[in-house]
């Protein structure tokens, strides 16, 4: 393969992505970002539950960049969002909210109506489970 094929090559596969990855990306530096910066700062600046009402916030506004731009939201980093930033705010006021129980309610759910609106759109096969 000559050098102007495998440019070409590199090119064209750096510029093809998926609609939303570049925002995933962003927000994913700014996770990193925020977590750098909370580490570096003196635990006196920000409240105990900061970093987590920041994750959510992040979370809430990459869906809301998405839907902007018109592409799918996620269901899940909705309701991580909403959890994560409820759980921040909880324990800046000092209320601790139980983020692994709720997750787990939240997810059971969005699973069983998931499943209900997955079983109006399929024919039942006979034989089928």
């Amino acid at each position: 393969m000559n050098t102007t094929m495998k440019a070409s090559g590199e090119a064209s596969r750096s510029i093809i992505r998926k609609p939303g990855q570049r925002l995933e990306e962003i927000a994913l530096a700014l996770v990193l970002i925020m977590t750098g910066a909370l580490w570096l700062a003196p635990k006196a600046i920000f409240p105990e539950g900061a970093w987590l009402a920041g994750v959510g916030l992040i979370l809430l506004g990459l869906n809301a960049a998405r839907r902007i731009r018109g592409l799918k939201t996620s269901g899940f980093g909705i309701i991580a969002g909403l959890i994560a930033l409820a759980a921040g705010v909880g324990r800046i006021i000092g209320r601790d909210i139980p983020i692994v129980p709720a997750l787990l309610i939240v997810l059971g759910v969005a699973l069983i109506v998931k499943a209900a609106a997955a079983s109006g759109k399929t024919e039942d096969v006979p034989g089928a489970f």
